[in-house]
């Protein structure tokens, strides 16, 4: 028997790993770098046209907040609690509602040509339907009450205004940029967690029960997964930047529709595509983040790109269905 010497195979996967982790460095800053040079180069003519929109409506925003702290008897806790909670039930639910409409009575019929995988919900989704509305219900009233009053100290504590001037213009932007690249990172790294073969069976397939998903499922999720994933990225960035509740409404309004549309199961023009997270549904893999800048980096967006779905993950300008323009291949069928 000769012994068989391994230390060239162990180099051999040293290598590899340290070739893996400088390729995921370079495409940091490759994607980073891209970022920074589009909103150095952008900021100059985008904002200066926005800025002057802002300027020219004068006190107007400022005005109305204050118009709204004096509508919640100029309470704190009153605005920062409900007001807060009532926005975030309001966005969701007017946003939904009308998706739920287009699912259940296929109506208006011609922008049931949108949807991405199948037919609106049948009869043999309304007993789904009615435990995922049973679902979202309790997240939003048992587990959501409790966090948003948690949510609210913390913000109190941090120091976060909701009263007094708003903040510039160039300081709002630079929060939802903030925001955004926080959020992304939060979500990612839970979400990822929750595929691991220990967590999904127990949490995250609830889920993933919607392999063809739509708008009310973005909050379809056990409790725990709830918390983690849904409720905490969303506020780290106003508790890093200690923002003023004002930005913090129009975060929280962004950060809603953005699920809702995630979660839709239609690519409708003139809004974000939906693909990207619609393709995770149907195939369980890939695209765990929001932005895709994690996904790009960790190279958990190689099926999605070599997929037809990734053609069609671009902004609808037109009215012709991306589905009729860039239909999947018959030989293909898990595209």
């Amino acid at each position: 028997m000769h012994s068989v010497d391994t230390a060239p195979v162990e180099i051999t996967k040293d290598r590899r790993r340290w070739t893996q982790i400088v390729d995921s460095i370079k495409k940091a800053i490759f994607i980073l770098g891209t970022t920074c040079v589009f909103i150095i180069a952008a900021s100059n003519s985008i904002t200066w046209h926005l800025q002057r929109i802002w300027g020219a409506s004068g006190n107007l925003w400022q005005n109305t907040w204050n118009r709204i702290y004096l509508a919640f008897g100029e309470n704190d806790l009153l605005i920062g609690l409900f007001g807060t909670y009532a926005l975030s039930m309001s966005v969701f639910w007017i946003a939904n509602f009308f998706l739920l409409i287009i699912e259940i009575t296929k109506w208006p019929q011609f922008l049931t040509k949108y949807k991405i995988q199948e037919d609106p919900i049948t009869e043999k989704h309304k007993p789904m339907l009615k435990k995922t509305l049973q679902v979202v219900v309790f997240n939003q009233t048992v587990i959501g009450i409790p966090f948003m009053v948690l949510t609210y100290y913390l913000f109190e504590w941090r120091g976060c205004a909701f009263h007094g001037e708003l903040p510039t213009f160039h300081w709002f932007l630079l929060e939802l940029t903030v925001f955004s690249l926080v959020e992304e990172l939060g979500f990612y790294y839970s979400h990822r967690m929750m595929h691991h073969r220990n967590l999904y069976s127990y949490i995250h397939k609830r889920h993933h029960e919607w392999t063809a998903p739509i708008g009310i499922i973005s909050l379809y999720a056990h409790p725990i997964e709830h918390i983690i994933s849904n409720l905490l990225p969303p506020i780290l960035g106003p508790l890093l930047m200690k923002s003023h509740l004002c930005s913090i409404w129009v975060w929280f309004t962004v950060a809603l529709l953005s699920t809702t549309i995630s979660h839709c199961g239609y690519h409708f023009p003139l809004l974000p595509s939906p693909e990207a997270h619609d393709y995770h549904h149907k195939m369980f893999i890939n695209n765990f983040g929001v932005l895709g800048i994690l996904d790009r980096l960790h190279g958990t967006d190689l099926n999605f790109r070599a997929s037809k779905a990734y053609q069609r993950h671009v902004l609808l300008l037109g009215l012709t269905p991306l589905s009729q323009q860039i239909p999947d291949s018959p030989s293909k069928k898990s595209e």
